[in-house]
């Protein structure tokens, strides 16, 4: 199942209403409350910028990582993040995933490399982590490293089965937006 297929995972109401989610265009739809909400998010983005540049002023990087006034920032951004992908699947019928990161050298190809075929799927792991005792002086940030050899582990599976594993990516908050995931929203 892909990322724009139905998931489980948010509460939807077991009747979708037919015109959000059918097949036929949707039409007349008033984006104004789709816009308040990206302008809401934009508005914490901005809001977490000028904080951690404030915070980072005041202290190290490991310390800024913890602070309450980023921590409260990203929980409020992925409570923005939240009210948009609901508000797309209510209104439109989309399983919106905007909020992924990947890295990588865009601009360079494997000539060599086999087409992608039509049938390429997403697929994603998540985790809720918080610091245990046992965690020391770790901070969560240090979880992206063994997050990042795991994934590297199941890459390397899923190759030895006899798939082709055209890109992964590890990520904290969301999951990880691919090339393709980020063309198809430039056409949108």
């Amino acid at each position: 199942m892909s990322e724009h297929e139905h998931d489980d995972q948010h509460d939807h109401d077991d009747e979708h209403d037919e015109a959000t989610h059918g097949t036929d265009p949707l039409t007349g739809i008033d984006p104004a409350d789709l816009h308040a909400a990206v302008d809401a998010l934009a508005a914490s983005l901005h809001s977490y910028v000028d904080t951690a540049v404030g915070v980072r002023a005041e202290f190290g990087a490991q310390e800024a990582d913890e602070d309450p006034r980023i921590l409260s920032l990203e929980s409020e951004i992925g409570g923005h993040n939240a009210a948009l992908y609901d508000l797309l699947h209510a209104r439109l019928g989309l399983h919106a995933d905007l909020t992924g990161m990947s890295w990588g050298d865009e601009e360079e190809g494997d000539a060599d490399a086999a087409p992608a075929e039509p049938d390429v799927e997403t697929f994603h792991v998540g985790f809720v982590v918080t610091r245990g005792a046992s965690a020391g002086d770790r901070t969560l940030d240090s979880v992206l490293d063994v997050v990042e050899s795991g994934g590297a582990e199941i890459a390397q599976a899923v190759v030895d089965s006899g798939f082709d594993v055209h890109e992964w990516g590890v990520s904290r908050g969301a999951p990880v937006l691919f090339d393709e995931d980020a063309d198809d929203e430039e056409q949108e």
